[in-house]
């Protein structure tokens, strides 16, 4: 199994996720609208949660690994 390399490009949208206050409220409580939300749109329909799960390896809505 081949895994494509991860540009700058799409490192750069990672971290405009990872700067989210939507998607940090979701990762951090784990509930809620803000949770729902990113839950249902990260797929679909925003670039920057799809880059985010490339880069990292999980959902935007997933938590932090400690």
């Amino acid at each position: 199994m081949e895994h494509e390399a991860i540009t700058d490009k799409e490192r750069a949208m990672a971290e405009r996720c990872v700067q989210c206050a939507v998607c940090t409220r979701a990762r951090k409580q784990q509930s809620g609208f803000a949770y729902w939300f990113v839950k249902t749109v990260e797929d679909s329909i925003c670039p920057y949660c799809r880059a985010y799960e490339k880069v990292y390896g999980r959902k935007a809505h997933e938590p932090l690994v400690k």
